[in-house]
């Protein structure tokens, strides 16, 4: 479950939280590596509970889980320490300036206040906001307030960031200034990540490991690489020039046959090999530039996690 990589991002076992007569966790149990995770999961899947209970900013009914080998029932203030969040929510003081704000947010996990200023403003360099330091976070735009909530959760350089639906909202060049931050950090800086986002491009941006969670349960886990297998019998062909007799050929032999875009996804009948799309070609004087066996998307692997099994 660890992937082999030594000790676990984070575990959690038997992890059960009510509110009420909701269960948003029911029985929880997973091991995710170190790396970039993405978390996904419909509304209400359970994706926000698991996060602050990681935090340890809400206790469950029952389980136990450890964050970076800290347990979450008696080292939430260590874990915190340790790791940076970045919530969905509003979470900026009116009237105060960027830089107070990073700097706050440093001081808040221990950090003294001389050094907090010093790493807020190499954060806020960092984020693209260095120009607008001593700006009210009020007057900053949506992309910006982002990028401050990112600046204010690495300032003190945690193990594990924390990214809680950060692109949601955003409009596309804000969407990649956040995807770049991110994959920097987690595969440039060394950084841990756990990516929540409804948002599959997005995961697919920065993620090798995803997380599927469904009514309070786990779903799906596993790297990516992986969860997209081959297709059986699916291939991808791209032609020199498209050809009208070659598409013939293979629809006479009984495949099934999609065109998406400059590709033409071919679907061989049960049994035949390979072989028979190069003898299309052949047949028709067609030119391949490219076939390779047709893998499934990360929203085809999401959305079988999700049916009922």
């Amino acid at each position: 479950m660890s992937d082999g990589r030594g000790e676990p991002l984070f575990e959690l076992a038997g992890i059960t939280k009510q509110y009420g007569a909701l269960t948003a966790l029911s029985d929880l149990s997973l091991s995710v590596p170190s790396g970039a995770i993405g978390l996904l999961g419909p509304n209400g899947s359970g994706k926000t509970t698991m996060i602050r209970t990681l935090l340890g900013l809400i206790r469950p009914n029952s389980g136990s889980g450890q964050v970076l080998g800290l347990n979450i029932a008696h080292h939430a203030l260590d874990i915190r320490r340790q790791v940076g969040f970045a919530p969905e929510d509003e979470c900026l003081f009116p009237g105060v300036t960027g830089i107070e704000f990073v700097a706050y947010a440093g001081e808040l996990v221990g950090m003294p206040a001389t050094d907090a200023m010093q790493r807020a403003h190499e954060v806020l360099d960092y984020t693209g906001l260095g120009e607008v330091r001593y700006r009210k976070v009020e007057s900053y735009s949506a992309g910006m307030k982002q990028r401050l909530k990112l600046a204010g959760a690495i300032v003190h350089d945690p193990q594990l960031l924390i990214l809680d639906e950060p692109t949601n909202g955003m409009d596309p060049a804000g969407r990649e200034d956040i995807l770049r931050l991110a994959a920097d950090l987690a595969h440039n800086k060394g950084m841990s990540l756990i990516f929540s986002s409804h948002l599959l491009p997005d995961v697919e941006a920065v993620c090798h490991y995803i997380v599927v969670l469904g009514n309070g349960r786990l779903l799906l886990q596993g790297p990516i690489s992986e969860l997209k297998q081959a297709r059986a019998n699916c291939y991808e062909v791209r032609l020199k020039q498209p050809s009208e007799a070659f598409n013939q050929r293979l629809t006479a032999a009984g495949c099934a046959l999609a065109v998406r875009g400059e590709l033409l996804a071919v679907k061989l009948p049960e049994g035949a090999a390979m072989a028979m799309v190069w003898q299309a070609a052949a047949e028709s004087q067609s030119q391949i530039r490219h076939l390779r066996p047709q893998r499934s998307t990360l929203e085809e692997v999401f959305l079988n996690a999700l049916e009922p099994h």
